[in-house]
């Protein structure tokens, strides 16, 4: 790797350019860089000089392709791009894939090919991450991967075992590959039950080969990632937590905004509010307002005063108790 300093951004441009589609027309590219098609072609000229592989195109407008199957000179990074990567790397424990010592080597050797001034940068931005219990193993989440590029039938067991099941194994039709708070997600259509399904990756122990190849279905109406936050909302339908309710709460909405969530905020006042917020349950909506230590009214809807009035039967019971357990200790 070579950080490149001092010279033309374009020239870190134009490969970048050139790798992310077939053909470049010399104007468009031009038009891209923001300068004229000579100085394209010089730069191309320049390029081809480093060792890239680069065709002219024949044509009225002319063009430029980077030669399939071309292997890229060393890489070459700007000081932004430098320092993007190694935060990244460092940030690896939080992706939810079983790398991270990977990672850190990684960072190590790119590490010790920057320059003082960048390396000194780096070394300022260090800080510490914590890996979830729970991750991918980076073999399996590629054949995950392939599955789903290749639209290829995926068998797998399920479960928490690292071993092979006696039991049969879940067959599904990969559609994508979703990451979502450090954990990695397949959703795919379920082939014993008809279905779409959302599977943890880090659950999953592919079986080879895969195969045979289908064609895909047609995506349900709200989308794959709504359904998804469907399912993490309790729901097998609509986009909606199971329970809703109103609450006016006495704070301001400053204090309520870092953690509303998803939920809708009312001013009634600088130190009112008036919330809708869902929950899997009744008794879990509760809990999240009386996270906030304050004065508040229940709106609605009667489900909900319905569940405050079972949990009102709970806390005086558990206080009952308690001072049972003290008066005996007493005597």
């Amino acid at each position: 790797m070579d950080v490149m300093t001092g010279s033309s951004s374009r020239m870190l441009a134009l490969p970048s350019l050139l790798q992310v589609r077939r053909d470049w027309a010399g104007h468009v590219l031009a038009d891209r860089l923001d300068v004229t098609t000579r100085t394209v072609r010089r730069d191309v000229d320049r390029l081809r000089e480093l060792g890239y592989r680069i065709d002219a195109l024949k044509g009225p407008d002319g063009g430029y392709r980077l030669e399939a199957g071309s292997e890229l000179p060393p890489l070459k990074f700007d000081d932004e791009q430098a320092v993007a990567i190694t935060v990244a790397l460092q940030n690896a424990p939080l992706a939810g894939v079983d790398n991270v010592e990977a990672s850190d080597r990684a960072l190590a050797t790119i590490r010790q090919l920057l320059p003082s001034r960048l390396r000194n940068r780096i070394d300022a931005m260090r800080f510490s991450t914590v890996a979830g219990s729970e991750r991918v193993v980076p073999e399996v989440l590629e054949t995950i991967s392939a599955a789903v590029r290749d639209r290829m039938i995926l068998r797998f067991d399920y479960g928490d075992s690292t071993e092979p099941s006696s039991a049969a194994p879940r067959k599904v039709e990969p559609y994508e590959i979703v990451a979502r708070r450090r954990h990695w997600y397949l959703i795919a259509w379920d082939l014993d039950v008809d279905d779409w399904r959302i599977f943890r990756a880090d659950r999953m122990l592919p079986r080879t080969p895969t195969g045979p190849r289908f064609i895909p279905r047609e995506l349900p109406d709200a989308g794959l990632l709504t359904m998804l936050e469907a399912r993490f909302k309790g729901s097998s339908g609509d986009n909606a937590w199971p329970c809703t309710g109103v609450v006016d709460v006495d704070l301001s909405a400053r204090e309520i905004l870092p953690w509303i969530g998803d939920g809708q905020l009312q001013e009634l006042s600088e130190q009112t509010c008036r919330i809708t917020v869902g929950s899997w349950s009744w008794a879990g909506l509760l809990a999240w307002v009386l996270r906030f230590d304050a004065p508040f009214r229940l709106i609605g809807p009667g489900e909900l005063l319905a569940e405050a009035s079972v949990q009102e039967q709970r806390l005086l019971a558990a206080r009952q108790g308690a001072a049972e357990v003290e008066e005996r200790e007493r005597s």
